[in-house]
């Protein structure tokens, strides 16, 4: 199992929200290349970012920023805010961005995910963000009536690199994983699942990791990172006995 540590991105600084509200964002890094390489120093195999004011504006937002974190690492860096057509795709992907995520665009354009996955095999991931088991889009401002197993089930068939679940009322909290949903979500689809949302501790990660679920292929942790909650070596060392 993969950890994913994450880099979010607001106005070009690291932050972390709490349950995607924008108004309640803690800065923890004002040099997002200088946070990536930490990462990269620690042993982490990946990096996830987001773009939060791209997924707000429906653009990128954050180019220079990512940028910055790219230049920074050789790290794979997994991309998602903001990202709604080939061309921004294609852009990002060619700036050296290796998976971008697509989720609003999921909800609403499922068919440019299946083109998508197509084009660029192998580097489209599905953001599926939840709130009370139902998709949430345009950064989690508006919930759909879309459950998320039935959104996962609509790309199975598409070549989709892997899912990104997060339980939105968990996000930021460091209130615990939603073991349960992500795993029933894993089981529920053949696509690699990632849990995100509510890392709050090393006992987080043991509670994924016990259950043996075959599907679930990572775990994204922010805030439990930047406080100091979560031992990053320890972690890593944890996820990849």
């Amino acid at each position: 199992m993969i950890l994913f540590p994450a880099i979010d991105l607001k106005e070009g600084a690291c932050v972390r929200l709490v349950k995607g509200d924008m108004a309640q964002a803690t800065v923890f890094n004002t040099d997002p290349g200088d946070q990536a390489g930490q990462f990269a120093k620690a042993g982490c195999q990946w990096i996830h970012v987001v773009d939060l004011d791209g997924a707000f504006a429906g653009r990128p937002a954050n180019r220079s920023a990512v940028e910055a974190i790219l230049a920074a690492t050789a790290l794979p860096v997994q991309l998602g805010g903001g990202i709604r057509d080939i061309a921004t795709i294609e852009g990002w992907l060619s700036a050296g961005v290796r998976r971008v995520i697509l989720g609003t665009a999921a909800v609403r354009n499922p068919a440019l995910v299946k083109d998508a996955c197509r084009l660029f095999p192998g580097q489209v991931a599905v953001g599926i963000d939840a709130r009370k088991g139902f998709v949430a889009v345009e950064g989690w401002a508006e919930t759909s009536e879309l459950q998320a197993v039935d959104l996962a089930r609509l790309f199975e068939d598409a070549g989709v690199a892997a899912i990104i679940y997060t339980d939105i009322d968990r996000d930021g909290t460091l209130s615990g994983v939603n073991v349960e949903a992500t795993v029933a979500l894993s089981e529920a689809v053949c696509i690699p699942v990632i849990a995100s949302g509510g890392v709050g501790s090393i006992d987080d990660l043991k509670a994924l990791k016990a259950a043996n679920a075959p599907g679930l292929a990572g775990v994204i942790t922010g805030r439990a990172l930047y406080d100091g909650r979560i031992d990053l070596a320890e972690a890593l060392a944890l996820l990849a006995a």
